[in-house]
């Protein structure tokens, strides 16, 4: 939880306190207050118990006080839990105060600044600290998933490096980016916060509703998370060491036939074309059908699992170490961390190096500043590398080795279908992506007079990826002809250069004005080239050597450049504390757009009421605190790529008088009228405190309307061009999100709390410009996305023989629902089945904790949305000649109504899509923990301040009927296509799901 606020409120706490006099000819007492993470408390009260006598931490969380050894300091501020300290014989006391989960007057991080609680108008969660360390993560996003309402968090399979998709109270764009912005230390990034260490991050702001996102104009249209890294504090320098090690375990694996099902499913799918005896398989009917490897598996019972071969128990480590310290006028925060995850699939893992320096410097009382500092180098092994489809499909009666133990690159006659071992073999396959990134957070801050405050923002932030892949002879996709290799290198240098204007003032004792004003740009400059190879002469060169490579199959060098220029105006006023108002204004310019639409102007409006303040709710004895809210505004989109205003011209070939010549002719066309999408949003929450704070939390009601969405409209081909970007159609979210906080149980040696969200997102198309769209999958009142295709409701049996061959279809074949009753199917049967949104999403995490000993499990669902699975089409063709998934299929001894009849005349059973649609409903448990916490006693007797050992185990139990039913692994799906996969897709070539078993160590010194 972020603790940094505006230096008035420590003024107000300061003359509460000192309203009594100051006892003489006592001792000095001195110290810091600081918060869980050690982050400075400005404002922070003490007070000696018994007493009226007091004073505040100043904007450093020091405090200077006089008090007898006999009384005892009161250590206090708002969302915090009361520290209770004798004097005794001390003259230094330092103290970190434990957060009030319950108490609704914590404060937060808001866009350009911070506010408590109780006088937030928008709708904002956090996720603390505590919740992105909680379980070993990669990427921070992946600890907002089932921890933060109205934030719908995907995370499929298990590969390596992998970047969660992160979509906030829904999608409401066609073809522009639907991905939220993050802003790091103030700095919104272009280069996204994978490149983070979890480890560094104080907490996470999310930022929902236009008044909150507002702000951010068209960057936020999507809305915000605001990411906030730790920060140094004055006194004593803090070593702390944070480290884990782990593995990994497959979860499952697809089922397959194995060498005897294989063999029968084969021999059935002759049968259906009469070419294999019907009855028991006979001797002279197998080697008749079957080659000699087969024979020979067949007789030894041989069963190759492929898929086994190419899988591993993996593994994941984490370990930093932290310096953390300072003096009045300099703080520091430095760290560095290691981070490494070897996924189940050999030739698939994530390395990263983490290094950063924040520091804050006071020059005098008037000028300060500071940087955060963020160097990063990652290497990613097998980002393209998906070798588990091929091996599933496999024949397992093969041999993959000889007696000698050589790998036999054709297990069977196969051509197509190579030994799956090949593709893992040292120096076959090299797909390897490094990544180097710098990122600053820049500011300076002056304090021009009392209230007024002009601070600059620079956030210089540096990317280079450079991707190399090679492909050698002896893999499947080769196939003995010439190796392959290709470069591809992205240069991304982006910044951001803003200056910020604050004014605060209080006029009498009840009204409280604060204008934030704000002129921004933000330039972003990618440079890529690519170049690809055939016939590279020695495979030791892999990538490295491509000029040797005797034919050049790609080469090109590409430069994209977009700026945006911004003016913000914010206003807050409350009166009394219990009447809030805040109204923004944002323009914004971009240069994705053209003259015409250049700038827009996005307004909103905010205001809350703190009824709980009012004298007829004073007497409530349930209630402790109750506001509302409602706020409304529109939101800009420029999520495009650029130039998309501009007519470009491409190259063509042609012959010059029977010479090859290049020609430059209209490529696309422009549309110099593209303008904005615009989101506006109606949002109505209630924050609430009950029960002397035993139960917290918020319930949101919102609306979000998006019209001028940016998508491409096709053309007919005969114009010469198959589309252009335009602005179509408007669609809609409505939703529903709670979100509550309760102590159960508190005393002196058991607490236990329980943290619960709730979404419902209903996503609706409203608009389209002539109705619903086949083509592009688009159908006005359903959500974004859909599954239109046909409804399998069986298998013709053989008493339908009749109807059966009315319909063309034989028995044995699939049954599709004839909608029309036209007495045939064809494109008119088609029909919605689903999406993969979900009726809702459910999140609950439970704390425990029994004097030294912490217990914490999470437990994330969602339900309601439909799946499709690649597996069940892709490795489903049931002709007998690749390997199949162990699927009931139809049989006249077996006449089930689950999948058709094998067929070697059809390389895909007829309406074979409609086998691959399942519900989507799951349940997780993500992670289970538990530490325990040394005594500081024996903790000092081995040189530490603190020392706490856990262990933790992620994702033990999956509930789905995908698994149960239908043999699935994780029904989890990207809700857009994203990483190789289709939107709602279990993709076919997806690493599996694993349980990551951690312990760990977290120690200070």
């Amino acid at each position: 939880m972020q603790t940094k606020i505006y230096f008035w409120v420590g003024a107000l706490v300061f003359l509460l306190f000192l309203s009594g006099p100051i006892l003489a000819q006592n001792v000095q007492v001195t110290g810091t207050i600081t918060d869980e993470n050690g982050m400075p408390i400005p404002g922070a009260a003490v007070l000696i118990k018994g007493t009226s006598n007091g004073t505040a931490a100043d904007i450093d969380g020091k405090y200077t006080i006089s008090a007898s050894a006999d009384q005892t300091l009161q250590f206090s501020f708002i969302g915090y839990k009361t520290t209770e300290v004798l004097v005794g014989n001390q003259t230094t006391i330092d103290v970190a105060l434990t957060p009030d989960v319950s108490d609704l007057e914590e404060v937060v991080v808001v866009g350009y600044g911070s506010v408590k609680k109780s006088q937030l108008t928008g709708a904002i969660s956090s996720v603390s600290s505590k919740e992105i360390t909680d379980q070993p993560i990669t990427d921070a996003r992946q600890a907002l998933q089932g921890r933060s309402s109205g934030v719908d968090v995907t995370s499929p399979g298990s590969k390596p490096g992998a970047a969660p998709q992160v979509r906030i109270r829904g999608r409401r764009s066609f073809n522009a980016s639907n991905e939220p912005l993050y802003v790091v230390d103030g700095i919104p990034i272009a280069g996204g916060i994978n490149d983070i260490n979890p480890n560094d991050i104080t907490s996470m702001e999310i930022l929902k509703d236009a008044s909150a996102t507002a702000i951010y104009g068209s960057r936020g249209a999507n809305g915000v998370v605001l990411v906030t890294t730790k920060r140094g504090t004055t006194g004593k320098t803090v070593v702390s060491l944070d480290s884990y090690y782990g593995f990994n375990e497959s979860l499952g694996t697809i089922e397959v036939f194995n060498g005897p099902e294989f063999a029968e499913y084969k021999r059935e799918s002759r049968r259906a074309t009469g070419n294999y005896p019907e009855g028991p398989a006979t001797q002279e009917a197998d080697e008749a059908l079957f080659e000699p490897v087969e024979l020979e598996g067949i007789a030894a019972g041989r069963t190759t699992d492929y898929v086994g071969a190419l899988t591993r128990t993996g593994a994941i480590q984490s370990h930093q170490l932290s310096v953390s310290g300072g003096s009045e006028k300099t703080q520091f925060f430095v760290s560095g961390g290691f981070f490494q995850d070897k996924g189940v699939v050999i030739n698939q893992d994530y390395t990263r190096y983490n290094f950063r320096a924040n520091v804050d410097h006071k020059i005098n009382d008037k000028i300060r500043f500071g940087t955060s500092t963020l160097v990063s180098y990652s290497e990613r092994n097998g980002e393209n590398f998906n070798p588990i489809g091929g091996a599933m499909q496999e024949n397992p009666l093969g041999k993959p080795y000889d007696e000698d133990g050589n790998l036999i690159f054709l297990p069977t006659s196969d051509g197509l279908r190579t030994n799956p071992l090949a593709e893992i073999v040292p120096g076959a396959i090299i797909d390897l992506t490094k990544r180097y990134r710098i990122f600053n957070s820049i500011y300076a801050e002056w304090k021009i007079i009392d209230g007024l405050t002009y601070r600059v923002n620079f956030g210089p932030d540096i990317t280079i990826d450079r991707n190399g892949r090679f492909t050698g002879s002896q893999t499947n996709s080769r196939r003995g002809g010439d190796p392959i290799g290709s470069v591809n290198e992205d240069f991304r240098f982006n910044y951001t250069l803003e200056n910020i204007i604050t004014y605060d003032r209080t006029f009498g004792e009840d009204h409280t004005f604060k204008f934030t004003g704000l002129q921004s740009i933000q330039k972003d400059n990618l440079e890529e080239t690519f170049l690809s190879v055939q016939g590279i002469p020695a495979e030791s060169q892999s990538y490295n050597r491509l000029g040797d490579a005797s034919q050049i199959t790609g080469a090109n060098t590409n430069l994209t450049q977009w700026t945006l220029l911004s003016f913000m105006g914010r206003l807050n006023y409350n009166f009394k504390g219990k009447y809030l108002i805040t109204g923004t204004l944002r323009a914004d310019g971009s240069s994705k757009f053209g003259e015409n639409n250049k700038f827009s102007y996005f307004p909103s409006v905010a205001v809350g009421w703190n009824i709980s303040d009012e004298p007829f709710f004073k007497a409530s004895e349930t209630f402790d605190q109750l506001k509302l809210r409602v706020s409304y505004g529109s939101i800009g989109n420029q999520a495009i790529d650029p130039y998309q205003t501009q007519p470009l011209l491409g190259r063509s070939t042609y012959a010059y008088e029977n010479s090859p010549a290049f020609g430059y002719g209209p490529n696309t066309i422009g549309n110099p009228d593209l303008r904005w999408e615009t989101s506006t949003t109606l949002n109505t929450g209630l924050d609430f405190s009950l029960i002397a704070g035993r139960i917290s939390g918020s319930l949101e009601y919102y609306v979000t309307t998006t019209k001028d969405l940016l998508a491409p409209q096709p053309l007919p081909n005969s114009i010469g061009f198959g589309g252009y970007t335009t602005n179509v159609g408007k669609t809609q979210n409505r939703g529903v999100e709670l979100t509550i906080n309760s102590v159960n149980i508190d005393n002196s040696n058991f607490t236990w709390t329980t943290d619960f969200i709730f979404n419902r997102n209903r996503e609706e198309i409203l608009e389209l410009p002539n109705g619903d769209d086949i083509s592009a999958g688009r159908f006005v009142g359903e959500a974004l996305t859909v599954f239109y295709d046909y409804k399998k409701i069986g298998i013709w049996q053989t008493d339908q023989a009749d109807i059966a061959e009315s319909y063309e279809d034989n028995v044995g074949e699939i049954r599709i629902e004839d909608i029309n009753n036209d007495g045939q199917i064809n494109a008119d049967d088609r029909q919605i089945l689903g999406s993969a949104v979900p009726d809702f999403v459910l999140g609950m995490t439970n704390r425990f904790s029994y004097k030294n000993i912490d217990l914490s499990f999470f437990i994330y669902g969602r339900f309601g949305s439909m799946i499709r699975s690649r597996f069940h089409d892709q490795f489903n063709g049931l002709y007998g000649r690749y390997n199949n998934l162990a699927v009931d299929y139809w049989t006249p001894n077996n006449p089930t109504n689950e999948f058709p009849r094998p067929n070697q005349n059809q390389e895909s059973p007829k309406y074979a899509s409609s086998m691959s649609y399942f519900d989507g409903t799951f349940i997780k448990v993500r992670n289970i923990n538990v530490g325990y916490n040394f005594p500081d006693k024996i903790a000092g007797k081995i040189g530490m301040s603190s020392l706490r050992l856990y262990s933790s185990i992620q994702q033990p139990f999956i509930f789905a009927e995908y698994r149960t039913k239908h043999k699935g692994i994780d029904p989890e799906v990207y809700l857009d296509g994203d990483q190789g996969a289709g939107a709602g897709e279990v993709n076919a070539n997806i690493s599996p799901a694993v349980t990551s078993f951690t312990f760990g160590i977290n120690a200070k010194f």
